[in-house]
């Protein structure tokens, strides 16, 4: 995938002075004016105050209340971003300025970086080819982490928790600065059991499965988070060094690891907060350099990070089909090494800003274990863009640009370690054969910012690309933790994409509303179609492309009554439409339905700032499906948020943040869920509560 050249081109699009709050999340920018105009692309500034304020559990979960996004809840207490219905490597997260690489693939654990260090959030909605390469295809979060201090010494403790699977956690940072330079550590540890659901028992297959205590037994997990950064800050020189490591343990359900878990010896009702077979450990390691040079028109930044992710997964030794019971419980090892080097050149020239940059990424994956699901494989990268931004007018500005990518791909052969019967003659059958392929793609953006008076309009075109990854060119596996067989396609070619999105606003001292429409069409779409078929009794779901076409809209509308009272709206709306394929006519698996929220908020100032909300969320029928999908019955939920801050002696501030879930503790299914496959319904009602310690 290409390395993505953020820190630079965030320093074109991300002013950070003051701050407007817009429907809870809190814009950063110098006016609500100049940071619309800022980008033709639709970007949502997230500050750190609305991330402490808001806290929900997960990273995503919190953001989950910016239109177009969504979290796409895993069950163990994590959850994995979607921007406009696309998500995993159709979506780019990065970390001060770093494309964050893990084993993104997957859909079973959420990211492995540590939410309590970060400082504050970029969305960016749609495709960002242009800029972030490979990968950026539906949107960007960008996470900063960075942050320089200001005071010698200063820091905080945040103590946190979740009712629904009894989250406990604790986490502390301390920073400081002498004359130029600077540092920083953050350390978070959390604990939580199984979660619940407001059922007795899912149907798994025909089968029956009974809950204790209407929780789903070994979903339980642990989070290790530490990092450390030290730097310099001079007139015209910065630079800092970044070390982190992330390792988080979690259990698969139980039951959905196949039906023989009914023969198992192992007790899992016996504890709600062990961790028993099988389960999954992740440990990500990352090494992060940035250095900037800036003169009055001229500016360069220098990008180097190294990489190191692990992933392994355990289960009970158990024979399927014609492999034997093997040995140990190593199922899946994924070792995984990343190094990206990125150089980006901004140069102002009268009414012209230009940018320039090169980037370049080598990745490195070996895989372990008794059970396959994708091969090893070397991934190389290299990646070029030129970008002018064209200020006709204060009120009117233009953007253009081109970049051209070139990536190699090598997938090594695997073979099983078992034989099976190929007409009467016992084989080591091939799951994956060698292959070298290359990957070529120009792409290119335009857009253009116009404002009058309290208007803002924004439009943006452009061609964007994603490099199929290796888990689509050569899977052949089951992954149970989805329930279903995947197969995957070594004659994809890389997918693309051509994106029509505007945005027109408009916005007064008492209110602020948005709509965002947008349309996107895939010559060549890549997506898992579900068959008829089953393999050792899963669904067998195989990668295939397809002409698509998406649009949708997302609109919000926020007034301020008076000084404290606050009202707001949004919705968003997705259609997707299959125009090739064996699929035709029909939209993607999983896809979204509408939704919609409403609230109020009641904001005071008595012995510091504290808010109020009560909102809605409804989600409307999902009747477009893949078959053999079902449809999704539409729901909605109750929810509440608040957020208090005390000032005590000197500089010392106490936080404290809560947000409930599902008050009424209805009982819905998320069609985008995959538990949703084994009759599993959304968690009940959840309480999240922070308190925090800032001195």
């Amino acid at each position: 995938m290409i390395t993505l050249l953020l820190a630079a081109t965030l320093s074109a699009v991300a002013p950070a002075d003051t701050s407007v709050t817009l429907h809870d999340v809190t814009v950063t920018g110098q006016q609500r004016h100049d940071y619309q105009m800022r980008t033709s692309q639709s970007t949502v500034q997230v500050s750190h105050d609305f991330l402490s304020n808001h806290f929900a559990g997960s990273l995503m979960q919190t953001l989950e209340g910016i239109p177009g996004v969504k979290a796409m809840a895993i069950g163990s207490g994590q959850s994995k971003p979607v921007i406009r219905g696309l998500g995993f490597n159709r979506l780019a997260v990065t970390e001060d300025g770093i494309k964050h690489e893990g084993q993104q693939w997957g859909d079973d654990h959420g990211l492995e970086i540590d939410q309590f260090a970060i400082d504050r959030a970029e969305v960016i909605k749609g495709p960002a080819a242009l800029l972030y390469g490979s990968d950026a295809i539906g949107g960007v979060l960008n996470l900063f982490t960075n942050h320089i201090p200001t005071k010698p010494l200063s820091g905080s403790v945040q103590i946190f928790g979740r009712t629904n699977n009894e989250q406990i956690g604790l986490s502390a940072k301390i920073d400081g600065r002498k004359k130029s330079f600077f540092y920083r550590a953050n350390v978070t540890l959390i604990d939580y059991a199984d979660f619940r659901v407001p059922t007795d028992s899912i149907q798994y297959y025909s089968y029956w499965i009974k809950l204790k205590d209407r929780r789903m037994r070994n979903t339980a997990g642990c989070e290790r988070d530490g990092s450390v950064m030290v730097g310099y800050q001079g007139y015209n020189f910065h630079t800092d060094l970044r070390i982190s490591d992330s390792y988080s343990k979690s259990g698969f359900f139980a039951n959905a690891h196949g039906l023989e878990v009914r023969l198992s010896s192992i007790d899992y009702d016996h504890s709600r907060r062990d961790i028993d077979l099988p389960y999954q450990w992740v440990n990500h390691l990352k090494v992060l350099s940035h250095s900037t040079w800036r003169n009055d028109v001229l500016s360069a930044e220098l990008n180097l990070a190294y990489q190191y992710n692990v992933r392994e997964e355990h289960s009970e030794p158990v024979s399927h089909g014609y492999m034997p019971q093997p040995d140990g419980s190593l199922e899946r090892r994924f070792d995984k090494s990343t190094y990206t080097a990125g150089l980006l050149l901004r140069y102002e020239l009268g009414r012209h800003v230009l940018q320039g940059g090169i980037s370049g990424e080598h990745q490195h994956n070996r895989r372990k274990g008794w059970g396959f699901i994708i091969p090893d494989f070397e991934t190389s990268s290299l990646g070029a863009f030129l970008m002018d931004r064209y200020t006709l007018r204060d009120n009117l500005i233009f953007n253009a640009g081109v970049r051209m990518d070139y990536t190699h791909t090598h997938i090594h052969s695997y073979q099983d370690w078992y034989t099976t019967p190929v007409d009467g003659t016992p084989v080591y059958q091939q799951r994956s054969a060698s292959q070298r392929r290359h990957f070529t793609s120009l792409t290119w953006s335009a857009g253009v910012n116009y404002s009058l008076g309290a208007w803002v309009m924004k439009a943006n075109i452009g061609k964007s690309f994603r490099v199929p990854i290796p888990k689509e060119l050569g899977a052949d596996g089951i992954n149970y933790h989805i329930f279903r067989y995947e197969q995957g396609n070594s004659q994809l070619d890389a997918e693309e994409s051509y994106q029509v999105d505007a945005t027109v606003s408009w916005a007064d001292e008492r209110w602020e509303i948005e709509v965002e429409p947008y349309l996107n069409y895939f010559p060549n779409y890549i997506y898992l179609s579900p068959t008829p078929q089953y393999v050792e009794g899963l669904q067998l779901y195989h990668y295939t492309q397809a002409r698509v076409l998406r649009y949708g809209l997302e609109a919000q509308a926020t007034c301020k009554l008076d000084s404290h009272w606050q009202v707001h709206l949004q919705g968003e709306y997705l259609h997707a439409r299959q125009q090739s394929g064996e699929k035709k006519g029909y939209t993607l698996p999983f896809s979204t339905p509408w939704s919609a929220d409403g609230g109020v908020k009641y904001l005071f100032y008595h012995h510091g700032e504290g808010f109020v909300g009560l909102s809605a969320h409804a989600v409307g029928r999902q009747n477009e499906i893949v078959p053999p999908e079902k449809p999704t019955d539409g729901y909605w939920t109750l929810n509440l948020t608040a957020a208090k801050e005390f000032h005590l002696r000197g500089t010392t501030t106490l936080h404290v943040a809560l947000h409930a879930d599902n008050l009424l503790n209805r009982r819905y299914y998320d069609h985008t869920s995959y538990y949703r496959l084994i009759d599993v319904p959304e968690p009940g009602r959840n309480v999240a509560v922070k308190v925090g310690l800032e001195f």
